[in-house]
């Protein structure tokens, strides 16, 4: 009697089942789930109640009982009288002797749901991830023809009947241009490495970085009159991916240019040390810094902008965090309203 109880008390389903295929009796919660009385469970074999595409692999898992093999967790779908389907996961104890099979089964149709559709979004996320990486080729390769005839008008210019200023600025033009070709060669490669999966790390010396940065900007930070002054003497060079570190001395000093407080010049200070191991690169500015109290937890989020007065898309402090934080390094800022900001980038251990 007081194992008929807890058959019929059990919230999971309980069933017992000849060697034939059909069902010797089935609890209230299976009777509940499936949504069929007990003479319909009885009356049919088991696998009809089972869904199509399940129906094979179930009849080859229960061929297998009939060998006194137990079977712990396999997982099936059921279809109940109104259409529905649910996951099942058994755990059954064939008894030879009694040509029977006692079986319990636990509903994890919520579960397997959350997992489908956390297959579902991966799927999604790689198309369009792939769709981003295809676009990003495309841009940037199309991009090179035109750039290549830019360049090829300055071997044709006759600079001898140019006055100096002229000259001057066709000269950082064409700097600025081959940088971008540059960048875009070296974007090019970034995205063909990483599609087949080698690696983009190599030593990169951080006074190379910024003097090619300063000859890309040559006109900017000469116009504004920015100074730059730096200290690698304590760590010369790191292991990182070249095009990232470019881009953040890029994206920094723009930003330290741009935002710099009206009537002032801009003012840089880059160095770098060791702490604890690790090799740190800070970068610190004079300009008109950050309210960390409203914004700080915003700093490195996608199109964040916190001075309409200036052109921006707030993309360079989210592309560099997120190029740092993909390598396993880290980039933080301390900052204070017109007292400019320090950017603290742990690199990851060599």
């Amino acid at each position: 009697m007081k194992l008929i109880h807890f058959f019929n008390a059990s919230i999971d389903m309980l069933c017992i089942a000849n060697y034939d295929g059909y069902f010797e009796d089935v609890n209230p919660a299976f009777i509940k789930l499936l949504g069929y009385d007990k003479e319909e469970l009885m009356s049919r074999k088991i696998n009809d109640f089972v869904f199509e595409e399940d129906k094979e692999v179930t009849q080859q898992t229960r061929a297998s009982l009939h060998e006194n093999k137990k079977l712990i967790s396999f997982q099936n779908r059921y279809v109940t009288k109104s259409g529905g389907v649910v996951w099942l996961s058994w755990s059954t104890v064939p008894v030879d002797s009694e040509k029977l099979v006692y079986a319990i089964a636990k509903d994890i149709t919520h579960e397997m749901n959350l997992k489908n559709a956390r297959i579902l979004e991966f799927a999604k996320m790689k198309t369009v991830n792939d769709d981003l990486v295809r676009l990003n080729y495309t841009t940037s390769h199309d991009l090179r023809a035109p750039l290549n005839n830019l360049i090829s008008l300055f071997d044709v210019l006759d600079y001898n009947v140019l006055d100096d200023d002229t000259l001057q600025i066709l000269r950082y033009m064409e700097i600025s241009a081959k940088g971008v070709k540059e960048s875009l060669e070296n974007y090019l490669k970034l995205i063909e490495n990483a599609r087949k999966g080698l690696n983009t790390l190599t030593e990169i010396y951080f006074d190379h970085v910024l003097a090619k940065t300063q000859n890309v900007l040559s006109s900017i930070i000469k116009n504004s009159k920015t100074s730059i002054s730096y200290d690698f003497t304590l760590c010369k060079s790191v292991l990182f991916d070249n095009s990232y570190m470019e881009s953040i001395f890029l994206n920094l000093i723009t930003n330290a240019i741009k935002y710099t407080i009206p009537g002032e010049a801009p003012r840089i200070e880059i160095k770098t040390e060791f702490v604890d191991g690790k090799i740190v690169l800070y970068f610190k500015d004079y300009g008109q810094g950050f309210d960390m109290i409203k914004n700080g937890s915003k700093i490195f989020g996608l199109n964040e902008r916190f001075n309409t007065e200036q052109d921006g898309k707030g993309v360079g402090l989210y592309l560099i965090h997120n190029q740092i934080n993909s390598l396993g390094g880290t980039i933080t800022v301390d900052s204070e309203l017109n007292k400019g900001a320090l950017f603290t980038i742990v690199f990851p251990t060599q």
